[in-house]
């Protein structure tokens, strides 16, 4: 483990593969062309390159790009958002369609400025999509939206293909790594998406590399699968600037299949699990039961 004055250097296995061919400064280029904003560039994804390059997907984030909450983990802006586009979900109708995606993931920025914590513009942005695009299948990845249920009913309302949700840490580390969220409230809330539409699969994701012990790694997998969760993805943190928290430890590519392995035990039903995973990584493969049953019914 490190003390607050070590600094790790990153290994070997971290280092990421640059693409930037016509599928990446295309993407690049619509995305500024249309007003829009994506988890890769603002959150600093280590993937972008390979996601936009070579599977040509995308995580469109919603609601502006300032956050109301300044998570010690997150490269996202922080402060109190103005932007309320109303325009937006068919932009993304729009963009989805003409990158002829098979699935797409839609997330947000925090807005606990909004009564609603944004599910209004989520479940607009939802039907947008599948109206458009009707064999793509659709991941949400909200906050806990204040944990109001009304909020989550009207997004689960909207039948995304997938209800994402990230606990993000264990249990100890929540109160120093997230804000304002909480552990139980996040198991709440997935454990509340599934009660309210038992066929749509939810997800979650943990960071590691944060001072977590493995045994803390296994009750968050237990806790998850206590709350139904369907899916679950574990990543390397990565430090995006000095001003956030440090990274404690380097996890190796054997310990991630290990913690895979344990996961798979759990009852998930699909575990990613790597040292460049993140919970939107290879997303398009999650679903393929999805895609083929919506292709069927069509």
């Amino acid at each position: 483990m490190a003390t607050k004055e070590d600094h790790i250097r990153k290994p070997d296995w971290l280092k990421i593969k640059l693409n930037t061919n016509e599928n990446y400064t295309g993407l690049k280029k619509m995305m500024r062309e249309n007003n829009l904003h994506t988890v890769c560039e603002e959150a600093k994804c280590p993937n972008i390159h390979e996601c936009w390059a070579v599977r040509r997907t995308a995580t469109f984030m919603i609601l502006g790009a300032v956050c109301t909450r300044a998570c010690r983990f997150c490269a996202v802006k922080t402060g109190l958002p103005t932007e309320l586009d109303l325009q937006e979900p068919e932009r993304v109708a729009d963009s989805v369609q003409l990158m002829n995606l098979k699935h797409a993931v839609i997330t947000a920025v925090a807005r606990d400025d909004l009564k609603d914590g944004g599910a209004q513009v989520f479940a607009e942005t939802v039907r947008a999509v599948r109206s458009k695009n009707p064999f793509t299948t659709i991941e949400v990845l909200p906050s806990d939206m204040g944990g109001v249920e009304e909020n989550l009913k009207m997004l689960m309302d909207a039948r995304p293909d997938i209800l994402n949700h990230n606990i993000e840490t264990v249990r100890n580390l929540t109160k120093r790594v997230r804000a304002r969220a909480t552990y139980d409230r996040s198991l709440e809330f997935l454990r509340r998406a599934k009660e309210m539409q038992p066929d749509i699969p939810t997800k979650s994701s943990l960071m590691v590399g944060l001072g977590e012990t493995k045994e803390e790694i296994i009750e968050t997998m237990d806790d998850l699968r206590a709350n139904n969760v369907d899916i679950m993805t574990i990543g390397q943190y990565l430090q995006p600037s000095k001003k956030h928290l440090k990274v404690q430890k380097y996890y190796h590519p054997d310990e991630f299949e290990e913690l895979k392995n344990i996961a798979l035990t759990k009852g998930f039903s699909h575990v990613e699990a790597g040292p460049l995973v993140r919970s939107s990584y290879h997303a398009d493969e999650q679903v393929n039961a999805a895609s083929k049953a919506r292709q069927e019914k069509a």
